[in-house]
């Protein structure tokens, strides 16, 4: 007797159907024609939530999904311990599986990867669509957000993604200054020799043994490498691998990866950017950490603002911070720049922070001197510059007269993206408050 063969109906009403049972769980969905080969592999943050979406009347007419959605007649899923673990299932399958309508990943050529530089002393992590073809392990491509999820395991496996070069025999290394990342406890700092070379380069293992969905094996080794440091009294390690094995173990507790996610911007270089600014604005060294200011108004009534802050010429969304204006009435951008300045800079001395290497002020000469007189009543030396939106004009501390940077230069390319990224987080404050402003 022949086996029955199961036939589907001439539709995507199974699948449909099918998808109601799915869990409101992170994972990945894999759809099938009527053939059971998988043309379609996606990610979600909830499985049920975002495989159901396909089924709706809007897919069917959406240009994007349409003709995906005619060929869909089953369809399965693989739970993941985390929207996280979903990402790297996700890119994991396409690449093996190559389905149909995944075909854009195939080449990877417009898609972002994780790199890993395992030729260097102490290897950096960076996403790229530039992949290096020699000393790196490669993962991806991908085709859902990775410098959110970079961020994610950052907290968790503590690796550096600056670019700078660090030799283990650079004794200058013990007198250099952490970025930001070093004091939040996202980085272990090999550029001030806070960490052996064999200390981070497990830490990258760590790191690779995850990025290779070995997860479980990833956890009992971590076990036994706490209780082997225990035993050779090594109780500064065992605390530090103890802490790590928490963070993977609460992934989803370590950020979620929508506020994380940032934005995808290549038409400017970090790296030029960085050294650009460094040259223009003879500062001493390349300035690691930026924060910009931006103001926005409500309705010609209260006034909000912004800060926001790169580290290493990318956001930084965690450093991300929103104003209410408090000592201003009406409209006033000198005093309100002066007021949210002061707030901040001030901040950062009582609680003996990391001041910016360079602050970056939405605006002209009068915004900038506005900057000055609060940075001074705070007690914090910092270097200050404007970005006139008019002729993209920089106006700089000290100088009488405005640099004119080319349109062209990755440095004003920065400084614009900074601009741009604190008057975007500004106006969505503004926003935010609009709407309660009009629910009341």
């Amino acid at each position: 007797m022949s086996e029955e063969v199961f036939s589907y109906p001439d539709n995507n009403s199974y699948a449909a159907e099918k998808v109601k049972s799915f869990p409101h769980a992170p994972g990945v969905y894999l759809m099938k024609d009527a053939h059971q080969r998988v043309i379609y592999v996606g990610k979600a943050k909830d499985l049920r939530k975002r495989a159901g979406s396909y089924f709706l009347h809007a897919a069917e007419i959406d240009q994007r999904t349409k003709f995906l959605v005619k060929d869909i007649r089953d369809i399965d899923y693989i739970q993941a311990q985390s929207e996280v673990d979903a990402i790297l299932m996700e890119a994991r399958l396409i690449k093996d599986i190559q389905p149909m309508y995944n075909r854009d990943l195939k080449d990877g050529k417009s898609f972002p990867y994780l790199q890993i530089r395992t030729h260097e002393a102490f290897p950096r992590v960076e996403a790229t669509r530039e992949p290096l073809s020699t000393g790196v392990r490669l993962y991806g491509p991908f085709i859902s957000p990775i410098r959110g999820a970079l961020i994610v395991m950052q907290k968790v496996f503590r690796f550096r993604t600056c670019q700078y070069d660090i030799r283990e025999d650079d004794p200058k290394r013990r007198f250099f200054r952490p970025c930001l990342l070093a004091s939040i406890g996202q980085c272990t700092a090999p550029c001030c020799d806070r960490v052996s070379r064999e200390d981070y380069r497990r830490q990258i293992h760590h790191l690779q043994r995850f990025l290779d969905g070995k997860r479980d094996e990833l956890l009992l080794e971590m076990q036994e490498e706490m209780k082997t440091a225990a035993k050779n009294l090594n109780f500064e390690q065992a605390a530090s691998i103890r802490d790590q094995i928490s963070a993977l173990e609460k992934l989803n507790d370590c950020g979620d990866l929508e506020r994380n996610v940032q934005p995808e911007v290549f038409q400017s270089d970090p790296k030029r950017g960085l050294v650009g600014l460094q040259k223009v604005l003879h500062l001493p060294q390349i300035p690691r950490i930026i924060e910009g200011v931006d103001i926005a108004h409500l309705q010609g009534e209260a006034t909000v603002a912004s800060l926001v802050q790169f580290i290493d010429g990318l956001p930084f969304k965690s450093g991300y911070k929103r104003y209410k204006i408090k000592s201003v009435d009406g409209i006033n951008d000198f005093a309100s720049i002066g007021e949210v300045v002061y707030r901040r800079l001030k901040r950062i001395k009582d609680e003996n922070g990391t001041v910016p290497d360079l602050f970056l002020i939405d605006g002209g000469k009068g915004q900038l001197h506005s900057a000055e007189d609060a940075a001074a009543r705070a007690g914090v030396s910092v270097k200050l510059i404007s970005l006139a939106k008019r002729d993209e004009e920089v106006f700089v501390s000290g100088l009488d007269e405005p640099l004119h940077l080319s349109r062209h230069a990755w440095s004003l390319r920065l400084l614009q993206y900074v601009r741009d990224e604190a008057h975007r987080f500004a106006q969505h404050y503004h926003h935010i408050l609009r709407s309660r402003h009009l629910k009341e």
